[in-house]
This record gives structure tokens, C-alpha cells and sequence, in this order.
């Protein structure tokens, strides 16, 4: 799978183009983050400023400068959830052989010679969630495994060093 960034200069500033692999989970995920941070999120942090403001002496007022910076984050996450969705890649598996380690799948393997066995389904960089099993394909142990298939044993290149796997399964 290939990532491809395009670099434009508008007015000075310089605005990426990319495109954002993910699942359709993942991208039902993000859409249901963007309608939360619209019709709760935005309202409530606009309510919080106006309480704020009617504290009267701006230039002191630490809860509008709390209110004014949530109110920047959350525009910013707007922004970058709209841009994703924009930009949205959905993976399709059905072009890859089914024991392929690809985007959206699960993979099972060891480290050799004698490791535990490990499960993780590759997504895209924005459904990255290693604690809950899913790694980014941009980490270097995803990197490693794409494009591989089950009994392969693959030298994997880390930032410490290297470690051999054995490819056990892919579903």
C-alpha cells in the first residue's frame, strides 16, 4: 500500500495532502467522533466562554483562557477528522491472497526461537490502538510484516536492532 503525500504552498503556508488508510470500523469510528465534537463538544465549550465572559475583566479571567484554548483544540480536531474523512482510504482485502499479512488484517506470530505468540491487526496510522491490539502500518513491526504470508519467518528491523518472526496466522 502506498501513502502518497503532496506538498502545496498556499499563501506561505504549506498544507499536506494525504491520504488515510483505515477500515471501515475505523472510519465509522471517526465519524461518530466528528458529529460528537459538532453537536455537543463545540456547543458546550461556546456556552463555557460565555459564562466566562460575563465574569467581566477578560485580561484576568483564567476560565475564559482555559474556555478560548479548549475551544482551539477542539476546532483543530475538527478540522484534522474532517480532513481525514476527506482523504479517507478504505482498505479492501480482497485484492490481497487471504494468508497475506495487509491493512486490516489480524496476524499472529512469534518471535523465534521460542517467544510467546503475539496478535495484532495492522490499520491505519488515525486506528492506531496498540494497547487494544492494533498497530499502525508505519511501525516498524507492521512494516515488517506486510506483504509476508503464513510460515514465513521475516527479519524485522527495529529501531534496537532486528528480531526474527514466524508468520503463524493471518485472518
Amino acid at each position: 500500500m502506498t501513502v502518497k503525500f503532496i506538498l502545496i504552498v498556499e499563501g506561505g503556508r504549506m498544507s499536506e495532502d494525504k491520504t488515510y488508510p483505515m477500515t471501515i470500523e475505523g472510519k465509522e469510528k471517526l465519524e461518530k467522533e466528528l458529529e460528537e465534537l459538532k453537536a455537543k463538544t463545540r456547543p458546550e465549550v461556546i456556552n463555557r466562554i460565555k459564562i466566562a465572559r460575563s465574569y467581566g475583566d477578560l485580561s484576568e479571567n483564567s476560565e475564559y483562557e482555559s474556555a478560548k484554548d479548549e475551544q482551539a483544540f477542539v476546532e483543530g480536531r475538527i478540522s484534522t477528522v474532517e480532513t481525514m474523512l476527506h482523504n479517507v482510504e478504505i482498505i479492501d482485502n480482497d485484492a490481497v491472497a487471504k494468508d497475506e499479512v495487509s491493512l486490516g488484517r489480524q496476524v499472529t506470530f512469534k518471535e523465534l526461537p521460542d517467544e510467546e505468540p503475539e496478535t495484532y491487526t495492522i490499520v491505519g496510522q488515525s486506528e492506531s490502538d496498540p494497547m487494544n491490539g492494533k498497530i499502525s502500518n508505519e511501525s516498524p513491526i507492521a512494516a515488517g510484516l506486510l506483504g509476508h504470508k503464513v510460515n514465513e519467518e521475516v527479519d524485522i528491523q527495529l529501531p534496537a536492532g532486528s528480531m526474527k518472526v514466524k508468520i503463524l496466522s493471518v485472518e
